[in-house]
């Protein structure tokens, strides 16, 4: 089986990157999501944050692919 080690490492530090958009989307969302709460537009903030919790989640499974991609 031939050594993939560099396409590992590019796969992983693609997902990294990936991964640091993901956590910035979310701090956007987040100081909208707040603007929005103090406005008064209480179902557009509950719509952000269930756009967060998204977020959240699918960080945690990149997070962990990037962790088996790197022990590989």
């Amino acid at each position: 089986m031939p050594d993939n080690s560099e396409s590992n490492i590019a796969t992983a530090d693609a997902l990294t990157l990936l991964l640091h958009n993901q956590h910035a989307l979310a701090a956007a969302i987040e100081e909208v999501t707040i603007w929005l709460s103090a406005n008064g537009v209480e179902i557009v903030a509950d719509n952000a944050v269930v756009a967060m919790e998204t977020l959240d989640k699918n960080a945690e499974a990149i997070t962990n692919a990037i962790m088996r991609i790197r022990n590989l």
